[in-house]
């Protein structure tokens, strides 16, 4: 007897190929190429959510960098000034407000006491 496997076989292929939708060439339409891109894109989309962190830190530190280079302080002196004065702003909020309200940054950098 041929068993080709009924509902529950053509539902998970037409799960995976629905998941694939949007990939290119056989990878969207023939299920071996399409498992095994869709395992591809999910390591590669695990991996990258934790990058992002990263990279989303890394812009922060520049943001931060070009502003307190305008008040004329640098990016290390600026964040060892908050951890002196117990000024407790992560680099995320501290770019935004670099970016959006210069004046309460610059406040907040007197505060540190490194400017005058």
């Amino acid at each position: 007897m041929r068993v080709k496997g009924g509902t529950k076989s053509k539902n998970r292929r037409k799960r995976v190929l629905q998941k694939t939708e949007g990939f290119r060439g056989r990878t969207r339409n023939t299920l071996v190429a399409a498992t095994e891109a869709l395992d591809r894109a999910r390591v590669y989309n695990y991996r990258d959510r934790k990058a992002l962190k990263g990279n989303m830190r890394a812009i922060w530190i520049v943001r931060l960098t070009a502003a307190a280079r305008s008040l004329g302080v640098s990016y290390s002196g600026l964040i060892h000034g908050l951890k002196l004065k117990k000024i407790d702003l992560n680099r995320k909020m501290l770019a935004d407000l670099a970016a959006t309200e210069p004046k309460s940054f610059e406040q907040i950098v007197k505060a540190t006491g490194l400017l005058k």
